[in-house]
């Protein structure tokens, strides 16, 4: 049930993480607060496709 997802920097668009989710137990994007390395801050990190 778990898969992989890449995480994408709302500021600048850049995917910078790759992570897992349980799908059964996660169903929407998940959204972090992560260090963008591009930005050079933390900014919040969507789940894309």
């Amino acid at each position: 049930m778990r898969v992989k997802v890449v995480m994408a920097c709302t500021e600048c668009k850049q995917r910078n993480y790759n992570t897992m989710k349980n799908k059964k137990n996660n169903t929407e994007r998940i959204e972090l607060k992560k260090y963008c390395k591009f930005c050079h801050t933390h900014t919040l990190h969507r789940e894309t496709k």
